[in-house]
């Protein structure tokens, strides 16, 4: 069988289990709530890649019309996620060495500028709320709900760009980093590395109790590095066959 047939076998049940107990909230915009869906399965790898994506189905299937899943799978084309490939179709795309690399650039460029900004508006409250997300996270991690703890891991960061005041900040950051979340689910599973984070995390905000910038941007380097290094990691694994 050929990529391209495995492809089309493959999406039958794939679209099925992805859309199943989705309910829409009509009062809501359609497009955010069916890219939401979409990425969440694609980080999930319920939708592996080289899954065919049916705009068409998804649709009906929804009880929608395809503009709000056109919309939604162009913004998914536009961070890396999906292919549309000219005279064969939507497709999941591959997890990408390149795209996860820059993600990773301007992750750190961003967020060393947010915890900077944050270190010195730290107050006793924002430093109790981010320990309890980091307990959430290991609660999630110790019970293996590896979705959850990303997205746990997810608050941490995002709880910090709303201390220093720069909540944009944090959309630009998910937006570029949908490659790294793929590679999260495949690495966060091995044995430490969920640990390890939670460490890191723990010593960022040992860092910025501080209220010193410098310290705070050297512990938020030392655990992206951490992280780009996982992820590159299993790209040199994936790529020696092993």
């Amino acid at each position: 069988m050929s990529k391209r047939a495995l492809r089309t076998a493959r999406t039958g049940s794939e679209a099925r289990h992805f859309l199943d107990g989705v309910n829409l909230n009509r009062s809501m915009p359609l497009r955010d709530q069916i890219y939401a869906v979409l990425r969440r399965s694609i980080v999930t790898r319920e939708l592996p890649p080289g899954a065919m994506i049916n705009e068409f189905e998804i649709a009906a299937r929804l009880g929608n019309s395809r503009t709000p899943v056109r919309e939604a799978v162009k913004k998914l084309s536009d961070e890396g996620l999906i292919d549309v490939l000219a005279q064969s179709g939507t497709f999941v795309a591959e997890i990408d060495r390149a795209q996860v690399e820059e993600a990773y650039i301007v992750r750190i460029a961003l967020e060393c500028e947010s915890v900077a900004r944050a270190a010195p508006l730290m107050s006793d409250e924002h430093l109790q709320n981010l320990e309890d997300i980091i307990d959430r996270h290991k609660v999630a991690l110790a019970r293996d709900r590896f979705d959850e703890a990303i997205a746990r891991d997810d608050d941490f960061h995002r709880y910090i760009t709303q201390i220093s005041g720069l909540a944009m900040l944090w959309r630009v950051v998910d937006t570029c980093k949908a490659q790294m979340d793929r590679c999260r689910m495949l690495t966060v599973p091995r044995p430490g590395h969920g640990t390890l984070t939670i460490e890191q995390h723990r010593a960022i905000v040992a860092a910025l109790a501080t209220r010193k910038p410098r310290a705070a941007i050297a512990a938020l380097r030392a655990h992206l590095d951490t992280s780009l290094g996982n992820s590159l990691s299993w790209f040199d694994e994936r790529d020696s066959g092993k």
